[in-house]
């Protein structure tokens, strides 16, 4: 798992301090049900799917916000509230740059090909 820290994200109790966090899954036999790569930003999180169809990969995301129940539980909701808004947006930018590398290749150096 890697973490970036970047600037604090907003929640439902006020300003706080949330790191990014994005989780590259290994693939293993029998782990069809897991996403191949996940973003995170405070309860606001990315699940990307990797899928195979008749032209090649491609990948499905699905938002979610995580929270935990009264009895302490964690628990996932598919809605958002005004404030989780632009952590969906931002998330979800994550998310589609990440999709748009894997489309990519692997990266190349950063002065090769501009001119």
């Amino acid at each position: 798992m890697t973490r970036t820290n970047t600037k604090p994200a907003r929640s439902d109790q006020g300003t706080t301090s949330a790191p990014v966090e994005r989780r590259q899954e290994q693939p293993q036999a029998n782990d069809r049900h897991r996403p191949v790569f996940e973003v995170r930003i405070g309860a606001i999180k990315a699940a990307i799917w990797a899928n195979e169809g008749t032209q090649g990969a491609f990948y499905n995301v699905t938002l979610s916000r995580v929270y935990k129940d009264r009895q302490g539980a964690w628990q996932t909701a598919s809605t958002f509230g005004r404030d989780d808004l632009l952590v969906v947006a931002k998330v979800a930018d994550l998310a589609h740059s990440w999709i748009c590398e894997q489309a990519q290749g692997p990266s190349q150096d950063a002065g090769e090909g501009t001119g």
